[in-house]
Order: structure tokens, then sequence, then C-alpha cells
């Protein structure tokens, strides 16, 4: 809400008998690579703070919310040191329990999306490296245009001679692709692709869209890996459907 509003949301929200407004919670945006937003921010809440506490109101969260930058691509984010030396000493005797939501800043970079190469297809204005992982398995890219680095497993396969290709899946979609205008190595059908930084969003915002079952998760530990989650198969799409009476084709529980 508009901060000018803030103190009379707050007034009304007091004589409410199953509310109780305890403290003020931010969000400035994404993919926020340097601190000075988030200091601008804070001294702007902490006014509000203030007001609020002159209103008499018991003000004990701050919740400066998420969206600290990872790499992508060439960004250069600031470390969790220099953004906690950066906000806490404005934070300082304000007395309030500081609150955070740093999900894709700790594991955004942790994670990757393997996905093989079907087939190579040429055309007049481009190539297009048609891949088995598809929109359901990673929507950003489709969803908000979002980039991810896209890497051969073997380093040696990213040494060839770059080109502009789209790389797309295998769901019979225009939205459907991972990349596009990307210049990069061109992949042989039967290798391995690495999308890179997915580990914040890309199995939470996956689905079964085009009946297809979910990609298994694996952790890798140092040279250890675990299968956390295994591949969904057919059984797990139907597993929660049923046949009413009288539908299937045997006709069985009709009433005569």
């Amino acid at each position: 809400m508009p901060i000018a509003e803030a103190p009379e949301v707050y007034d009304r929200a007091r004589k409410l008998r199953h509310i109780d407004l305890v403290g003020v919670h931010l969000h400035i945006g994404s993919q926020i690579t340097e601190v000075a937003p988030y200091q601008a921010a804070i001294r702007k809440t902490l006014g509000l703070v203030k007001t609020l506490r002159g209103r008499g109101h018991d003000m004990r969260t701050f919740d400066l919310g998420g969206g600290m930058g990872i790499i992508y691509d060439r960004e250069r984010p600031r470390t969790a040191r220099e953004f906690a030396s950066a906000i806490l000493p404005l934070l300082h005797g304000q007395e309030l329990k500081l609150l955070l939501e740093p999900g894709r800043f700790i594991v955004g970079n942790a994670g990757v999306l393997l996905t093989r190469v079907i087939y190579v297809k040429p055309a007049a204005r481009k190539t297009f490296v048609i891949v088995d992982a598809g929109m359901n398995d990673l929507i950003r890219p489709t969803l908000y245009g979002a980039y991810h680095a896209i890497v051969p497993l073997r380093e040696r396969e990213n040494r060839g001679t770059k080109r502009r290709i789209d790389v797309v899946g295998p769901i019979c979609e225009s939205a459907d692709f991972l990349a596009k205008d990307r210049l990069m190595a061109l992949p042989r059908a039967g290798r391995c692709l690495a999308v890179r930084s997915v580990g914040a969003y890309c199995f939470a915002m996956s689905s079964n869209y085009n009946s297809r079952g979910r990609a298994a998760e694996v952790l890798v530990d140092g040279k250890q890996w675990h299968v956390i989650r295994r591949r969904e198969s057919y059984a797990d799409l139907v597993r929660g459907e049923t046949i009413p009476p009288g539908v299937a084709g045997s006709g069985r529980g009709r009433r005569g």
C-alpha cells in the first residue's frame, strides 16, 4: 500500500478484535544486486515505524522481504556479509526483530536443470536445438523472459564455433522454449546441457502440463549424490482420478 496511507490502515486495524499488527513489511523488487536501494527503503520505512509508534502502535518486527540478486549471467551481486554490513547499522537500536526472505539468494545458484538434446533442426533463419526439458519444467523464460545460462556438461564441447540458436522443448507450443537467439556452441543430439541458476524456482513452478511427469531431484554432496525426489510416472499422473459408475465402457455401475 502507499506508505502515506499506512497509518490510517493501522489505526483501523487496531479496532478489529482478531487482527494484531505488530510490524512492517516491505518489498522493493527482485534481482537487486546493490545495497543502496535497500538502505533507502529502510530509512523511509523506519520513518513509518516512528510515526506508528507515535500513534501508540506496538512495532516489534521489521520484514525486509527478499529480492537480493544472484548470478544469472554477468551480474555482480553483493555478498551476504556486504549486505549485512550495509543494513544492520540502520536498524541498530530500533528494538525491532529483523525478518528476511532470502530463499533465492541462498539456493538459486545451487541448482541446475539437466536436459538432453533430442534433435538439432537447422532452418533458413535460425537453428533450433530441441531438448527433452520443456516449459512445464522451467516456465520462467516463457512467463517473463527470465535468462538462464545454458552450458554443455563437457567443457570441451563449449569451445566450438558460436552461433545463434533457440533452445526449445518437445511440447507443441510456441511458448515452449528455454532460450531464444542464444549465442552458444551447437550441441549434438544425445548430449546433455545444464540450465543454470534454477535452484529457487524451477521445480517449485513446474507442472504436469501436456501430461508430462516432473523430473527427479538429485542432491549432490561433494562426490556423493542422492535422489531426493524420484521421477514421476504415468501412474503418478492418474493416481487421484476416478471413473464414476456408469461412465466406464463396460457399463458396470448402471442401474437397470
